[in-house]
């Protein structure tokens, strides 16, 4: 694990003067302590040379501002949670320093960021910004890219929880966050799973089976009348329509927006082969179970809840309280897909800094400083995945085969993508994909060149 580090200039400055210092004749040059030539050397050294490690810099009391649509403050209730706190007490000593974690709802947050930034006064010094969100900010000059506040450098400790760089945006690195494992996966009822008498999905990755083909063969085995009334009482899938789709096609290899070179990706045929799959689910098999009427409803993300389907996707703080057991798989193999992305992450987030704070680089080394204590976990998110998981072979399957997995989707910072036009003209109007593919070309060339590159 690489380790992004904040070095302010005063530190800088600091060391430099110390090592111009430190020269001389005795072939030491830039070493702050006397050369060692006995023991007798060592122990008489000058008190100046032995506390050569510069002072951390007096912040007089500023508070520092970490805000996100949660509270980022650690609950405590864990060996690392309390050991951070304790590290935050201590950073905060350190730098004479107040660090406070703001928590705004999640639908004020972005107007809270866009009305502070253009005043010149960003309500926090590091922000938590969903990647969709970050774009728009990002093409108007709103974040400071990490190459203004941060350098690169190896782990200085390896047992550390320490900050790592998240993945480019825009064509540069911006991001960073506390290292986690995690990521979008097909989660399934494994209580009925085993009274349908249906093969586990693990087995089936594991040997190799799962892909469109074998998902489709499950959901037409789960959806049944079980009861003998008449009707179809369960079902193989549910779930919100936008996501089968968007993460049906990055497990196809195919794309919505490619943001490096501003394409659509609809026409694609990877993406549209992904479409045509999710229309055949929804109008010709039936397995989808639709609670509310609406095919294209956000609130089916909770439908999985009753207890009445076989497999579903959904984020992992939709997983709590849950009535039945449940397992993980990665999203099924595409066609034309690869192990290497097996999921669309479209609520991809990390923590940013914006124009406008003061002292960016202490800012970032402060809170990075924050992270640095002893490691309590085998890897990182252990904790928490298995507050979400009962059994092992679900938090392995997460870490070792889902994490790292994902093609971060930014279709929605685009302004009126027609995502969810050509949803539902597909399994809504039973328009053809095609030529609804076709149709919303424009409209999404269009979305794409208003924002701008």
């Amino acid at each position: 694990m690489r380790k992004i580090h904040g070095l302010s200039v005063l530190v800088l400055c600091l060391m430099l003067i110390l090592t111009a210092c430190s020269g001389g004749n005795n072939g030491n040059k830039g070493n702050n302590a006397a050369p060692i030539e006995s023991a007798d050397t060592e122990a008489t050294a000058a008190p100046e040379e032995a506390a050569a490690t510069p002072e951390p810099v007096d912040m007089g009391g500023r508070v520092i501002k970490v805000a996100a649509w949660w509270d980022l403050k650690p609950a405590g209730t864990t060996t690392s949670e309390k050991a951070r706190l304790a590290k935050i007490e201590e950073v905060e000593k350190k730098y004479n320093v107040k660090i406070e974690f703001v928590n705004v709802p999640f639908e004020e947050y972005m107007p809270k960021f866009t009305a502070t930034i253009l005043s010149g006064e960003p309500f926090a010094d590091i922000v938590q910004m969903e990647y969709k969100a970050a774009l728009p900010a990002i093409l108007k000059g709103q974040l400071l890219p990490l190459s203004e506040f941060t350098t690169n450098a190896s782990n200085i400790n390896g047992e550390a929880n320490l900050i790592a760089k998240s993945p480019p945006i825009a064509g540069q690195e911006y991001a960073f966050d506390d290292p986690g494992t995690g990521g979008t996966g097909m989660h399934y009822n494994r209580d009925l799973f085993k009274k349908l008498g249906l093969p586990d999905l693990q087995e089936l990755y594991t040997s190799g089976q799962w892909n469109w083909d074998k998902f489709m063969e499950i959901a037409k085995l789960a959806t049944k009348d079980t009861d003998n009334d008449g009707k179809i009482d369960v079902y193989g899938y549910s779930g919100w329509s936008h996501d089968l789709f968007r993460n049906l096609a990055a497990a196809n290899g195919g794309f919505i927006v490619n943001e490096k070179d501003g394409t659509q990706g609809f026409t694609d045929p990877k993406t549209i082969e992904a479409a045509e799959f999710v229309n055949r689910m929804y109008n010709v098999e039936n397995v989808v179970r639709v609670k509310s009427g609406n095919k294209t409803n956000w609130e089916e993300s909770n439908t999985f809840k009753d207890g009445d389907v076989a497999m579903f996707i959904s984020a992992a703080w939709n997983l709590g309280g849950l009535t039945f057991d449940i397992g993980v798989v990665p999203m099924p193999t595409g066609p034309q897909g690869s192990p290497e992305i097996t999921f669309a992450n479209n609520a991809a987030a990390a923590k940013f800094i914006p124009k406008g704070v003061k002292d960016p680089q202490l800012v970032y080394q402060i809170y990075e400083e924050t992270f640095d204590i002893p490691n309590t976990q085998e890897f990182p998110s252990q904790e928490w995945l298995e507050s979400l998981y009962n059994h092992e072979e679900d938090i392995l399957m997460t870490r070792d085969h889902i994490n790292g997995t994902g093609q971060i989707l930014l279709d929605d910072a685009y302004p009126d993508f027609p995502t969810g036009k050509f949803i539902e003209d597909i399994i809504v109007n039973n328009q053809s994909v095609t030529a609804t593919a076709e149709k919303y070309k424009p409209e999404a060339e269009a979305s794409i060149a208003k924002l701008g590159k």
